[in-house]
């Protein structure tokens, strides 16, 4: 868990909170709807009280935590349905960057893709949910990152926060490795051939799979 900067100085930056309180939301730290007492905080990442106040503030605007009146505030717990649309929205983001990364793809950019192609097969193969979870992260941060959509990476990089909890549930739900990763090797096999439409369309149709997923898993929660 992130606790302060590393020389020990006070962090009176509400953006250097806001990374640090961030992290440890989307590292699962904190539990959804765990009320975030700014004194509590101020103590953890070792900030004044106007950055946490500051930070939390941000990340209300970002949609992973909730203020409420005279309350206080608490990590956001996000629904299935607030899930799917989440998704939704990564379909056409996420297609668009995977496009994108296909128009751009180097050399180098293919080994590094191969590479992470390798490392999936082989934690299926190994039945390594977390080695396969490591790299399926990879593998969509890269995609972003050789998109060259600066934007499009903000904008996913916030929503990836949000659904942190459901990936999770996802990542461990039996027999989704072995459905999601052909998917993912269709997208790297478009973009590794320079074809944005089919990347594009291996993204949308990967993402469309993750819907159904999340509501596979809900249900077998519910039973």
């Amino acid at each position: 868990m992130p606790t302060a900067t590393d020389d020990g100085a006070i962090v009176k930056d509400p953006y250097a909170a806001m990374d640090l309180i961030r992290a440890a939301i989307v590292d699962g730290d904190f539990a959804p709807n765990q009320r975030l007492v700014e004194a509590d905080l101020c103590q953890q990442f070792n900030a004044s009280r106007s950055a946490v106040r500051g930070a939390l503030q941000d990340l209300a605007n970002q949609g992973l935590v909730e203020r409420i009146q005279n309350r206080g505030s608490r990590v956001r717990a996000v629904s299935l349905d607030a899930a799917i649309e989440i998704t939704e929205v990564r379909m056409v983001v996420e297609g668009l960057c995977a496009a994108k990364a296909a128009d751009a793809v180097t050399s180098d950019g293919i080994r590094e893709l191969s590479e992470i192609r390798t490392a999936m097969t082989t934690a299926v193969d190994n039945g390594d949910v977390f080695s396969y979870s490591r790299s399926n992260q990879q593998l969509h941060r890269r995609v972003r990152e050789m998109s060259g959509q600066a934007a499009a990476q903000e904008i996913l990089e916030r929503l990836r926060g949000q659904l942190v909890r459901h990936q999770f549930k996802l990542a461990m739900h039996p027999g989704r490795m072995t459905v999601s990763l052909p998917e993912h090797i269709a997208i790297i096999d478009a973009i590794c051939a320079g074809r944005p439409d089919a990347a594009e369309a291996a993204m949308r149709e990967h993402l469309r799979s993750v819907i159904h997923a999340l509501r596979e898993v809900e249900a077998t929660r519910n039973r």
